[in-house]
């Protein structure tokens, strides 16, 4: 059973999900000092539940550690998040990008509109006892062109209700191409131009160092006389300094924002003063419906990560999309597998790690089978977590020079994985392949022998000459052990020359037994190898 900790507030239909065989704990509004000391008491947590507020930087991670393993932000941003001390620490970020992304669109729409009729002014107006109808003229939807900056789940959710009110939709956003962009009825174009041409701009992108202030004075100036701007995004993306000038100026006619860059707002914030503008306090999930969805979301990612599958919407790990995730999941299993096998039959330090995809394999995304196989080879020659999420990271400090190729032919299996481990620039002092059989991940070479073995248990690998009679000292050598052969794998490579055996046994191999084996004259060498269970 995982112990989590959620300090902000999550639907209850997400914290009921979380407390299904897990230990749920909710503790709102720490203060940041008792946050840290929460997440060192009582052993501490294996998942720590966030949403916009909290922030988790390398003093919370270190709190939580070693236990941490999960973060789970209820939210799409996770700018709050240190995701570089996240990954090296081997912590998964997941996070819930879809849950609210109906809502976030519809917030939008409901503050573009109320920005061009001037809803908030009239209300204010009537409320005063005023009757200024010839003063509160607004304008219209239709035929004006909403410029989104952003073109991802909710900024095509945007686009789709903007098309609906008659507009016309450009867009800027480096990771789509023009293909994607016409799907939803919106023109891809660069940054420049729709600064110059839309009567809207809405921004929707991410917070990130490239998204910071991407809407300066400079940027501002460039846009038409009275135009308006909307911001359900994440406050930083707009210099608020610069749209307040504009605002003063006429430059903007009005702003919409529910993000700022410090939350709550400060009180001097220039914005508060600025006219024609509405603000809202990160409203664009705050729906009943968003938040069912959101808690449920989170509830499920951080659930898939405790037992440890990597979730649709890990951040930093590689993920492997819902399509391609049951074909590709044994196969990064199996990856992990090879490398645990091959980190014990190997000695001295290993510099260069080359794997091999062929047949179907080859074509897929493939990065989750090559961090699992660096989790296997590098788990326990660190003292640090090692998993998908910081797997390459550790490799590459640690020197590992990695190596992947891809090959069409696999015969007789559909897909074939290769591991290969070599020092300096010797040769492959150790090569193995593999592949699946119902699911399960199976050894089929091992150093040029070619076997069919089922990798899990306890497996004595014995490389002997091929001579009558081995076989039957090493079954004899086991049951005056005590120990039970559950399967027996033979391979040669040719007749009197090096044979090997893969024995998977049910019980552990004593010591003695492995001297009375290594003291006979046709056997070289034998290894009792640790594997996962089944």
């Amino acid at each position: 059973m995982a112990r989590i900790l959620i300090v902000e507030p999550v639907a209850p239909a997400g914290i009921e999900a979380l407390g299904h065989g897990h230990e749920t704990d909710v503790r709102l509004n720490l203060p940041p000092g008792e946050l840290l000391q929460v997440l060192a008491e009582g052993g501490g947590y294996d998942a720590l539940v966030v949403r916009s507020q909290t922030t988790v930087d390398a003093d919370v991670l270190r709190a939580g550690s070693p236990r941490l393993a999960v973060i789970g932000v209820a939210s799409i941003g996770v700018d709050k998040i240190d995701l570089d001390a996240a990954t090296r620490a081997g912590v998964m970020v997941v996070n819930a990008p879809t849950g609210n992304t109906i809502a976030a669109a519809e917030h939008t729409m409901s503050l573009m509109l109320a920005l061009v009729r001037r809803v908030p002014a009239a209300d204010a107006s009537i409320r005063r006892g005023e009757w200024r109808r010839g003063e509160l003229i607004g304008a219209e939807l239709r035929g004006r062109t909403l410029g989104i900056i952003g073109l991802g789940k909710i900024g095509k959710q945007v686009c789709r209700r903007a098309l609906a009110f008659d507009m016309k939709v450009l867009t800027h956003d480096p990771y789509i191409t023009e293909g994607q962009a016409s799907e939803v009825g919106a023109r891809l174009v660069g940054l420049p131009e729709l600064l110059q041409r839309a009567d809207i701009i809405s921004v929707h992108t991410p917070l990130t160092e490239q998204t910071r202030g991407i809407i300066g004075r400079a940027q501002l100036a460039a846009m038409k006389r009275g135009v308006y701007l909307v911001n359900v995004a994440r406050g930083g993306i707009l210099d608020e300094s610069a749209l307040a000038e504009a605002l003063a100026s006429g430059q903007a006619a009005g702003a919409a924002l529910d993000v700022f860059t410090a939350e709550p707002i400060s009180p001097k914030n220039p914005l508060l003063a600025s006219p024609n503008t509405i603000l809202t306090p990160h409203l664009g999930a705050a729906t009943h419906e968003a938040q069912a969805r959101v808690g449920q979301e989170i509830a499920e990612q951080v659930i898939m990560a405790l037992a440890g599958v990597t979730p649709p919407y890990a951040v930093n790990a590689p993920v492997i999309g819902p399509d391609a995730a049951p074909r590709l999941r044994p196969y990064v299993e199996l990856a992990r597998r090879l490398a645990i096998l091959a980190r014990q039959l190997t000695n001295g330090p290993i510099s260069n790690v080359a794997l091999t995809y062929a047949g179907d394999i080859a074509s897929w995304e493939i990065s989750p089978v090559r961090t699992a196989a660096l989790a296997g080879l590098l788990e326990a020659v660190t003292d640090q977590r090692v998993n998908a999420v910081n797997a390459d990271l550790i490799a590459r400090e640690r020197g590992l020079t990695v190596r992947e190729t891809r090959m069409q032919e696999s015969e007789p299996w559909a897909s074939l994985l290769t591991l290969e481990l070599a020092s300096g620039d010797a040769d492959a002092r150790l090569r193995l392949a593999g592949s699946t059989a119902h699911g399960r991940p199976h050894l089929v070479s091992l150093d040029g022998f070619e076997i069919n073995a089922e990798l899990s248990g306890t497996v004595l690998i014995t490389r002997h000459f091929d001579r009558p009679g081995v076989v039957g000292v090493v079954g004899t050598v086991l049951a005056e052990a005590g120990v039970n052969i559950s399967s027996l794998e033979l391979s040669r490579l040719s007749a009197a020359g090096e044979a090997t055996m893969f024995v998977r046994v049910d019980d552990p191999v004593p010591g003695s037994a492995i001297q009375s084996l290594e003291a006979q004259d046709a056997i070289i060498q034998t290894r009792v190898i640790e594997l996962p269970p089944e």
